[in-house]
Order: structure tokens, then C-alpha cells, then sequence
């Protein structure tokens, strides 16, 4: 409140000075006032003595009524009432206190020049660290020197200053991170579309032999197709999860039931459980209604449902628990597969990120893209594995 209490303390100052200056003002224009009024009551009173010393006959109550009520009496002398003093006195009088009222002004002037000048000294001091501050900013030099903030305009300003310094920080930082961040996507991608690229190039010289009987070719021809899907699929993540990264997704949230998203999850991954003989069982309040973009959650169930199945064994189950309450509902997904090392659990939401047993066709990208998705609906999402014991996946939908 340095800077605040500087500002009301010049002002209560300037407000005692006048008021001292208009009191003692009062007390002169009163002794002013008293010294004419004696001075012109001893000339009456000389006048009236003089008059009855010449005229006894005249009573002084009719000399001093003449003088009160008829104006013209002094006129036919010659006195102009107007522009003449009679009491030249009273002109010493009048010169005298003109002198001493003008040094007061003056006085009083000067002493509120100083204080005007002191306090613009005082805003002009601090408009030029604000202004420092500045050109340190435009120097990219985020640290600033801000002394204690109040509430007046200038301490304001230091403090949007300073807001705007580190905010300009964070979004220097910030691009620092999002640069390194696109390096190590495009490193991640390209480490990615390397292995299932050499593969094409390695099959497409084997095609080229003339000695590649028909049936070898028919091999090498769906191991390029493979190859290809992979690529595709790979790509197909990567977009979502940038749309996501850009902020150009749009969720359309409305009340859905829970047991229709895991149905619709379900049916999508019939064709892989059927391979691998894996039953999904879906109990619990299924009819719990969460506000969530229905297309977007079915994408995160049957990512992480598919996970699920990646990491079972076949001729196994995979238990899909809802549960509501007041607050939330919460759906498990349990498989009781391989489970995971501790490093893969701390690490299975990151992007192309592949745990130790995940599949050869995994791109490594369909939980980060789930986690992403959860959260946008304001949901949380947790996980838990033991390795050889199966892992469980916990998402919980807050309730608005």
C-alpha cells in the first residue's frame, strides 16, 4: 500500500495547507476589517467634536444622522464618496494588509507548487520503472523488479505489468515446449512409419525376383497390405490426436446411457475377440446416464477395450463393471491377462508409447487418445496392473 498511502498523504497535506491558509486568511480580513472601522470612527467622532466646538446648537445624534443617510452633504465639498478617501489612514491600512495578503498567497502558492511537484516527481519516478519494466520485456528479460502493489492507477498498472510479463513468459515457455514437443512427435512418427515402410521395401525387392513363385507372392502382397493398414491406422491416430492437440474438435455433450456407449464399443471389437475366443461381460447399472459426446466415448471405451483384449490370453473374459453414485459413475474394465511392469503402467497414456507384451499392429496411440477424450468430458481416467495377474482401467464421469 506504499504507493497508495504516498497519494492520500500528499492530498490530506494539500487540504490542511489550504484550510490553514484560508483560517489565517479569516483572522486578517477580521483585523483588517476592525483597523478600518477604528480609524474611520475616531474621524467621525474627530469631525463631530470639531462641528460642536463651532455649533453648540447641533446635537451629535442629527450630525451622525446626516452623515448615515445623505450622501450629497460631502459632494457639495467637492468629495467624490466614490473615488476620494476621507481617511487616509485607512489607505497606509489597506497598503499594508494588501502586502501581507499577497506574501500568504505567495507563501501559500509556492508550498503547493512544491507539493504538486514533489508528488509528479514522485508518479514520473515510477512511470519510468514501469517503462524499464517494459523495455526488459521487449528484451526478453521476464525478471521484474515490482516493490510492494496497492490500489492506486500506478500500482494497478505495475500489476498488469507484471501479469503481462509472466504471462509472455509462459507463452515463450510454452512455445520452447510445443517446439520440442512437435520434434519429438515427428521423431515418434517417423520411428513409427519406419518399420512397416522397411518391411514394404524389403517385400516389394522380393516381388521383383522372377523367381517369386505365385503363392510367395500372394504372401508378400497381403504382408504389404498389412503394412499398409498398419500405416493407415497409424496416420488415422495421429490426426485425431491433433484435431484434439488444435482445439478444433467440437463435443457434442447430451445425456447418454453408459451401456450403450460399451455396447457400441463391444460391437466393434467382435471380429478380434472372436479370434482370440475372448468373451466380454458387461454388468452393473448400464442404464446410468453420463453427459458425454456419444461418437467420442465410444472411441475411448473400444481403444481401451482393445487394449483389454491385446493383453488377454485367448478362451479368457473381460468383466465390464458400471457403478453410479451421487457424484460420479464409474465404469472398470478388467482383463485377467498379462498385466503390466510398473514402468508400463506409469507410462501407458503416453503417446506411441508400447508396453512389453502389446501387439506387433499397435501404434501405441489409442489410450493416449482415450485418456485425451475422458478428460475433455470431464472425466478421470486411472489404471492398475500386476503382471501376470490381468490389469483394470477406472474412468469416472463426474456428475455437473
Amino acid at each position: 500500500m506504499k504507493n497508495n498511502q504516498y497519494f492520500k498523504n500528499y492530498f490530506i497535506i494539500t487540504i490542511l495547507v489550504f484550510f490553514i491558509f484560508s483560517f489565517i486568511f479569516l483572522i486578517i480580513k477580521t483585523v483588517e476589517y476592525n483597523s478600518y472601522k477604528e480609524n474611520f470612527n475616531n474621524k467621525i467622532n474627530d469631525i463631530i467634536l470639531l462641528i460642536q466646538n463651532d455649533y453648540p446648537d447641533f446635537d451629535e445624534k442629527d450630525i451622525i444622522e446626516i452623515i448615515e443617510n445623505d450622501d450629497n452633504v460631502l459632494q457639495k465639498y467637492g468629495y467624490d464618496l466614490k473615488e476620494d478617501s476621507l481617511v487616509k489612514k485607512n489607505d497606509k491600512t489597506y497598503v499594508a494588509f494588501l502586502v501581507l495578503e499577497s506574501v500568504i498567497v505567495l507563501f501559500l502558492v509556492i508550498i503547493i507548487l512544491y507539493l504538486f511537484i514533489k508528488f509528479n516527481l514522485k508518479q514520473d519516478k515510477e512511470i519510468n520503472k514501469i517503462i524499464k519494466c517494459l523495455e526488459n520485456i521487449n528484451k526478453k528479460n521476464y525478471t521484474l523488479d515490482i516493490d510492494e502493489l496497492s490500489e492506486d492507477k500506478l500500482s494497478i498498472l505495475k500489476d498488469e505489468v507484471y501479469k503481462t510479463a509472466i504471462m509472455l513468459k509462459e507463452e515463450a515457455e510454452n512455445s520452447l515446449n510445443d517446439k520440442n514437443s512437435v520434434k519429438n512427435a515427428i521423431q515418434d512418427i517417423s520411428h513409427q512409419l519406419k518399420t512397416p515402410l522397411t518391411s514394404i521395401m524389403i517385400t516389394l525387392d522380393n516381388l521383383l525376383e522372377d523367381e517369386v513363385d505365385e503363392k510367395t507372392r500372394t504372401k508378400f502382397l497381403k504382408q504389404i497390405k498389412k503394412e499398409i493398414n498398419n500405416i493407415n491406422n497409424l496416420i488415422q491416430s495421429i490426426l485425431k490426436l491433433s484435431r484434439f492437440d488444435a482445439n478444433t474438435i467440437v463435443f457434442n455433450k447430451e445425456k447418454v446411457e453408459i451401456g450403450k456407449i460399451i455396447n457400441n464399443a463391444m460391437t466393434k471389437l467382435e471380429a478380434i475377440c472372436d479370434l482370440k475366443n475372448i468373451t466380454i461381460k458387461l454388468k452393473g447399472d448400464t442404464d446410468a446416464i453420463i453427459v458425454a459426446d456419444e461418437f467420442w466415448e465410444t472411441e475411448a471405451i473400444t481403444n481401451i477395450l482393445k487394449n483389454a483384449v491385446e493383453y488377454s490370453n485367448s478362451d479368457e473374459k473381460i468383466i465390464v463393471e458400471v457403478e453410479k453414485n451421487s457424484i460420479y459413475t464409474k465404469v472398470s474394465i478388467k482383463d485377467f491377462g498379462k498385466g503390466m511392469d510398473d514402468i508400463d503402467v506409469q507410462n501407458i497414456f503416453k503417446r506411441f508409447y508400447k508396453g512389453k507384451g502389446s501387439s506387433y499392429d499397435s501404434t501405441g496411440i489409442g489410450l493416449s487418445l482415450a485418456k485425451v477424450i475422458v478428460e475433455k468430458d470431464g472425466g478421470i481416467i486411472e489404471v492398475t496392473s500386476k503382471k501376470n495377474k490381468g490389469t483394470s482401467f477406472i474412468i469416472k464421469y463426474f456428475k455437473d
